[in-house]
């Protein structure tokens, strides 16, 4: 496999049947994307670590070419979860290191306790994981949730998007130069409407064990974009979640979509931290 060939495969899961690619060589990195983010979302991130790892990406059920068997049925964060794990195995033998982005950190927790010893590393940047929070503040932020579901279904896209950055801290104000364009189509308009309508839904219905957090093998760093304001809820997340796990929060580059702002810098940061694992 050389660095510059992305491969193509599709995985067949309970439900759905999963398209994913792989670019580069070395050792095995799977990414589980934010939001509305397909395979193609961090194409900017994935050229910049082919040449020290095989990067896998992937469609998200219900997003872009993955398929689902009822199109109108939702799917828990566990089920993603499965997903990842089942893409895994069709892949790798080995456990992988993986670099969860908001909603999919919160998809490499639950990983992390469903399938012990499948991925070694997780780096969770801003998971959406009210659950990590004390009581209080997680019902006002389930609540900020409800409401911008609530927004779209009666406003639409337009009116939801600028609330949603609100919300989560992302501005798109700082960001490396000549990035692959990533405008608002039809495609991802459709997969902004399953991530808002079923997506939001996961996380406002999540079960994630967040005792078991501490008792699973992989070694779990919480992240947060060096920009991303403090007061925000994803940013309050991974500062909860080291806190559960008696760790350090790592500084990324960019904020919360550092991943895709700030390619660069952040696969140089992430091969620093990989390359302290054994």
């Amino acid at each position: 496999m050389t660095n510059d060939t992305t491969h193509t495969g599709t995985v067949h899961a309970p439900g759905a049947t999963l398209h994913y690619q792989l670019r580069g060589h070395g050792p095995t990195l799977l990414i589980g994307q934010s939001g509305e983010g397909d395979a193609d979302r961090t194409v900017d991130l994935v050229a910049r670590l082919a040449d020290t790892h095989t990067v896998i990406t992937y469609d998200r059920r219900g997003l872009s070419r993955s398929r689902l068997d009822n199109p109108s049925r939702g799917a828990t964060l566990a089920e993603h979860a499965d997903d990842a794990a089942l893409l895994l195995a069709t892949v790798t033998s080995k456990p992988a290191a993986m670099l969860g982005c908001s909603l999919g950190a919160v998809i490499g927790l639950h990983l992390a306790v469903r399938h012990p010893g499948r991925i070694h590393t997780l780096i969770a940047h801003e998971p959406v994981a009210p659950r990590l929070l004390p009581t209080a503040e997680r019902a006002r932020h389930e609540q900020e949730l409800t409401d911008l579901r609530r927004l779209y279904a009666r406003s639409g896209l337009a009116a939801a998007l600028p609330e949603i950055a609100r919300v989560l801290g992302i501005s798109g104000r700082d960001a490396e130069p000549g990035l692959t364009p990533q405008p608002i189509n039809d495609l991802r308009r459709a997969n902004f409407d399953y991530f808002i309508r079923h997506d939001f839904t996961a996380v406002l219905e999540d079960t994630l064990d967040v005792t078991a957090l501490a008792a699973t093998p992989t070694r779990i760093v919480p992240a947060v974009g060096r920009t991303t304001p403090k007061g925000v809820f994803d940013r309050r997340c991974a500062y909860a979640l080291a806190d559960a796990l008696g760790t350090d929060v790592m500084e990324m580059p960019g904020g919360h979509n550092g991943n895709t702002s700030h390619p660069s810098a952040y696969a140089a940061s992430l091969r620093d931290l990989l390359a302290t694992q054994p």
